[in-house]
């Protein structure tokens, strides 16, 4: 059993619209998984929502903006340096780096429900956003 996880030893995933760097998987703990996402100006992941899942965002460097929630319900902060964000489950979210640096920050993902069943490890959940995506997932793995 693993207890601690550096940088240096990521595993990456490009998906089209980011990066993630896996430090661990859902595989390797009871209840989180955290990785560091990394945008480069002007990419964000699709706005998506999480039943099973609180996120927690540190961000480590650039700059970007949360949209919480869709439609006309949505809000937008502003995340710099320093600033730790939550999303509840059930919410809608993303991250936009509208600067003109590459943002970094930290995501811990938080499991309140049966993850395990449908998605069991990390490379199930990544092969699942693809086929949502429509994007190739040996593309994005192979980025790794």
């Amino acid at each position: 059993m693993r207890y601690v996880f550096h940088q240096d030893d990521t595993i990456r995933y490009r998906y089209p619209t980011h990066v993630n760097d896996l430090l661990y998987g859902r595989e390797e703990a009871t209840a989180t998984e955290t990785f560091i996402v990394v945008l480069e100006p002007g990419e964000a992941p699709p706005l998506h929502v999480h039943p099973d899942v609180e996120q927690v965002f540190f961000v480590m460097e650039g700059s970007g903006l949360l949209q919480i929630g869709r439609g006309d319900e949505a809000e937008t902060f502003r995340l710099n340096p320093g600033d730790t964000a939550r999303v509840p489950p059930h919410t809608y979210h993303s991250v936009r780096n509208d600067g003109e640096a590459i943002m970094r920050y930290v995501s811990v993902d938080a499991f309140s429900g049966p993850h395990l069943d449908d998605e069991p490890t990390w490379d199930s959940h990544a092969e699942a956003l693809c086929k949502a995506q429509g994007w190739d997932f040996a593309k994005v793995k192979q980025a790794s």
